[in-house]
């Protein structure tokens, strides 16, 4: 591997560990492309809900994963999410999306669909991937893997603060709730189940500031890059 080529680093862990704050604001630090892999299964969630979808019907499942258009565009400095040419950044954030992608991307053929897509965007190096099953799925030979995670009554503080935010109602303990349940849906789904890839950096991040998460992961990358340039 060259060094232009840049390190692929995956960043997986639970619903509101903040990987997607923490990634996006990693990948400006090293002046790598982020790939908010959650927000590609978001927008096929969303896609799902629009049109009816039934998840049981394996055939209409099929014919969403292989007609779904999903891209990530940056739009300054801002990344924006497009489902079949719809701007759907903001719409998927909701609790309703929040659980429907956790059912949604336990289909074999949407997560067929999305990590071609996934191997594809990450292939030329210098990405950072956030989501659930990058270090163990997507990219199990990933040159650099953390599994960013908090205490779930954190996790569901951050996601009500961020409800609160956008103006959808909830409460901290239906959101907790929430979050707790999610968990459960993620760890125990037949295909991709979320999982600490045994190689991958434990990051805990409840208590500590953005920037102190993303200073202990930069710390891990120079160390890495270290070490790639001084082997044969």
């Amino acid at each position: 591997m060259t060094r232009e080529r840049g390190l692929v680093i995956a960043v997986d862990g639970p619903s509101g560990a903040g990987k997607s704050t923490i990634s996006k604001a990693l990948s400006r630090r090293l002046g790598y492309l982020e790939i908010d892999t959650g927000a590609m299964y978001r927008a096929m969630a969303w896609l799902a809900r629009e049109s009816g979808l039934d998840l049981e019907n394996h055939e209409a499942v099929v014919s969403l994963s292989s007609q779904a258009e999903v891209e990530l565009t940056l739009d300054n400095g801002t990344t924006r999410v497009l489902a079949n040419g719809n701007d759907v950044t903001t719409l998927i954030r909701t609790p309703d999306i929040s659980m429907l992608t956790s059912k949604i991307s336990a289909l074999k053929p949407v997560r067929d669909a999305m990590l071609s897509l996934q191997r594809k965007m990450g292939a030329k190096g210098g990405v950072v991937l956030d989501g659930r099953d990058i270090g163990t799925v997507v990219f199990p030979d990933a040159e650099l893997k953390f599994f960013l995670s908090a205490s779930a009554e954190e996790r569901g503080r951050r996601r009500f603060l961020e409800l609160q935010g956008k103006g959808v109602q909830a409460t901290l303990e239906e959101t907790i709730k929430d979050v707790m349940q999610r968990d459960k849906q993620d760890m125990e789904r037949e295909i991709a189940p979320l999982r600490q890839a045994d190689d991958a950096i434990l990051i805990d991040s409840t208590g500590k500031s953005i920037e102190q998460v993303v200073a202990a992961m930069e710390q891990y990358v120079v160390q890495k890059l270290q070490e790639v340039q001084q082997a044969p």
